[in-house]
């Protein structure tokens, strides 16, 4: 983490929370600086550090690292929560869109995969129904992720019996676009007309028009080599999860709390911090690539500075009661868990990549 980020992040928490404001006890002591709390916080994410280790670097006692820690992963969830965990907007999309084209997938905007963390201090009550195939018990993270592992979508706190499939049933990842709410797109492959962006899985999500797999056994050359491509970018979610567990350890160690709550803000702090490492740096790693057609890169620097628009686009309502017409959100919701739009879908991107196949050198 750069020193801009950091002092970006103390300005805002101490503006958020008086928590982090240095104050003077009833001896007229000064406090712990926000300097210090904000570090001691982001070493028990970054190097999993117990709260009592603490104690000899920076003279704060565990219950008090604890109650920082804590504070720390509530604030930071409260400030950033809609800026880096909310869905693309319509800029984001074309951003999105022009880079799955140049990697063969038209209408491509992410992919979709779990994780499970470990909760060490599961109670045991509950240990039953958070007990998966490894025997022990975990929580699942459902994330979508792009190329350059910016997490679009996180989805925390199923019990680790769950597998892929009931996530999803759980999961709001299409909710906008079933109520209408997600910008529709306009996209075509074979020349066929699409409206709906997807998302690359694995073989056990089921087949929906927003969800391409790999083929299982391909019969000719085209669909091995779309089922080559289609494996490699969907791997894009699964380094996410490698650079997310190498950038704070705390989740890549078994979790130590005994809230659901707690463990709940500490994962989706650790991934708003992601985002804003990843904003922070894509200037400094593009500048680097010998695409000539990347879109502008300042345009996250400017988004990080307009106030984010609210307004929903493409909402159908009944002006009397205001509620969305039923039968387009049924409509909807037969489109985007259609399987003959699935295998539409993956029959045409098999041929628009065995074309380009072809066209290249």
């Amino acid at each position: 983490m750069r020193r801009e980020v950091f002092l970006r992040l103390l300005d805002d928490v101490q503006s958020a929370n008086p928590y982090f404001r240095q104050k003077r006890d009833n001896k007229g002591q000064l406090s712990f600086s926000p300097h210090v709390k904000l570090t001691c916080a982001l070493r028990m994410m970054a190097y999993g550090q117990v709260a009592d280790s603490l104690d000899e670097n920076f003279m704060m006692a565990e219950s008090t690292a604890i109650e920082n820690f804590g504070e720390f992963c509530r604030t930071i969830v409260i400030i950033y929560q809609q800026r880096y965990l909310r869905a693309p907007k319509r800029e984001d999309l074309e951003w999105l869109l022009q880079r799955a084209e140049r990697r063969g997938f038209p209408g491509m905007i992410g992919s979709l995969d779990c994780m499970h963390w470990r909760w060490k201090n599961c109670p045991t009550g509950w240990q039953g129904s958070f007990s998966g195939k490894s025997r022990k018990p975990t929580i699942v993270l459902e994330a979508v992720a792009d190329f350059d592992t910016w997490i679009w979508h996180a989805f925390f706190g199923i019990p680790g019996t769950q597998n892929d499939i009931t996530v999803l049933g759980r999961s709001p990842l299409f909710d906008a676009l079933t109520e209408g709410q997600s910008p529709l797109l306009d996209y075509h492959i074979n020349n066929h007309h699409y409206s709906m962006g997807y998302y690359l899985a694995d073989g056990i999500y089921p087949k929906w028009a927003t969800l391409v797999q790999a083929i299982r056994r391909p019969q000719n050359e085209a669909e091995a080599y779309f089922t080559t491509k289609q494996e490699a970018f969907r791997k894009d979610v699964e380094r996410e999860f490698g650079v997310l567990q190498a950038r704070w350890a705390i989740i890549r160690q078994p979790a130590r709390g005994w809230s659901l709550e707690n463990l709940s803000n500490i994962m989706l702090a650790c991934i708003i911090l992601h985002n804003m490492i990843v904003e922070d740096e894509r200037a400094d790693y593009y500048n680097g690539e010998s695409d000539d057609d990347e879109p502008d890169l300042n345009r996250s620097r400017r988004a990080r500075a307009r106030i984010l628009d609210e307004a929903r686009e493409n909402l159908e309502r009944d002006p009397r009661s205001g509620r969305i017409i039923m039968s387009e959100y049924m409509s909807r919701y037969r489109m985007i868990r259609s399987p003959v739009g699935n295998r539409h879908l993956q029959d045409d991107l098999v041929q628009h990549l065995w074309s380009l196949r072809g066209q290249a050198p």
